[in-house]
């Protein structure tokens, strides 16, 4: 008796929304149906899955795995990612890896916090998880005089033409999930 249930699990059995029941029948489906991706697929799930206005009147769906299965899916990123924008025709998908941000402890206290727990190395985990086919090769903040903090992250040109017409939804989602404002570019390189 398996469903298409089995492939969400929710903390302290929260009731799935209905966003993250069609991603998750969506899994269900390519489990069932796609040769490729069955034996990938048997032992993942997700943990959450929310929907995200871009601009204009596109969509993004982001799907959250857990933290100790996003090597599995990182290794069936980009063929998942395809077949699960089939399905969600119109959308964008990104997966992104769960992680928890520890508070820093009390003063005096002997508890270390451990790096990638930090506010800072969770932000630029989930920067990285959100652009991830594609290489960061170069990060650049501006202050402007307003006070406000604009930063530009380069990506590898390689990739540009897969990613090109993504890079609002990852700015979006970027700043949907951080509060950071975030500009994607490609280097400009020059021919001479």
């Amino acid at each position: 008796m398996f469903t298409a249930r089995m492939k969400i699990q929710k903390d302290k059995g929260l009731e799935p929304t209905e966003i993250e029941e069609s991603v998750a029948q969506a899994f269900f489906d390519l489990e069932n149906t796609n040769a490729e991706l069955k034996g990938d697929l048997k032992d993942l799930f997700i943990n959450s899955a929310i929907q995200i206005d871009v601009a204009g009147n596109k969509k993004a769906v982001v799907v959250h795995v857990p933290f100790r299965l996003s090597k599995s899916f990182r290794k069936i990123h980009t063929r998942l990612v395809n077949e699960l924008e089939k399905k969600f025709s119109g959308k964008d998908v990104i997966v992104i890896a769960s992680r928890r941000i520890v508070r820093p402890p009390k003063k005096g206290s002997s508890i270390v916090r451990p790096r990638n727990r930090t506010l800072t190395a969770v932000h630029e985990a989930m920067l990285e998880d959100i652009v991830y086919p594609v290489e960061i090769i170069g990060k650049r903040v501006r202050y402007c005089v307003d006070g406000r903090k604009i930063t530009k992250v380069l990506l590898d040109p390689k990739e540009r033409n897969n990613t090109e017409n993504k890079l609002q939804t990852f700015s979006s989602v970027y700043r949907k999930l951080s509060g950071k404002d975030v500009v994607f570019e490609y280097p400009i390189t020059e021919t001479a």
